[in-house]
């Protein structure tokens, strides 16, 4: 428990478990993510009302694919909720390996962009949610 005034203790976590993205197809996002990371699903489940593949990814964290029965908007970046899923890069001579793997699987891309705290790659998936392979200051 860590203390935060006059609140009290707040529980620890230890990190992401996992990220569920809704997807408009599961036919088209699973073959995206698996050639993107090179990994199949784990595992599936099918609740009626939607489907869901699971990737499991380097460091712990797993990804759901899910596809609903009743589809709503687009992603939109600008719209309050995610902004992005940032993915951590060992070094700049990994995402210059990430950005040779995205250039082989036609995957458009912004290119290495600099800023203060790292340096990115952005891309989207087949619906549009923004994605980013992110190389921190204290990796570079």
């Amino acid at each position: 428990m860590t203390p935060v005034g006059e609140t009290g203790a707040v529980p620890t976590i230890t990190g992401f478990d996992h990220v569920a993205l809704t997807v408009a197809d599961l036919s088209v996002s699973v073959p995206f993510y698996t050639a993107l990371w090179g990994l199949p699903p784990v595992a599936s489940m099918n609740d009626g009302s939607f489907r869901r593949q699971v990737i499991a990814l380097p460091g712990g964290t797993n990804l759901g694919l899910t596809e609903h029965d009743r589809a709503g908007a687009g992603f939109d970046p600008t719209a309050a909720g995610l902004d992005h899923i940032g993915f951590a890069v060992a070094d700049r001579d990994e995402l210059a390996t990430w950005v040779r793997h995205l250039d082989g699987l036609g995957i458009e891309h912004s290119g290495p962009v600099e800023a203060d705290y790292g340096v990115a790659v952005s891309f989207t998936d087949p619906d549009g949610v923004a994605l980013e392979l992110f190389v921190g200051r204290r990796a570079t």
